[in-house]
């Protein structure tokens, strides 16, 4: 059964750049919130964030408005 991720798209890569480089990034949800922290990983459904206070947080990438790095 084929997993659905294609880390080939250009977001996926760009996603694991952000992971590789451990960029800090700010996630825009679309409800609003604002979420920021390191990227640790990514799937074919969701990433992983780990915060300021080293909290792990799961985003379903369905609810993700943007993400960009923190300059």
């Amino acid at each position: 059964m084929a997993s659905g991720f294609d880390s080939g798209l250009p977001s996926s890569r760009q996603i694991q750049n952000m992971i590789k480089e451990q960029k800090q990034v700010q996630v825009k949800l679309i409800g609003g919130e604002m979420l920021s922290g390191q990227l640790r990983w990514q799937d074919q459904f969701c990433i992983g964030l780990i915060d300021e206070s080293n909290q792990s947080s799961i985003v379903w990438r369905h609810a993700i408005a943007y993400v960009k790095p923190i300059t």
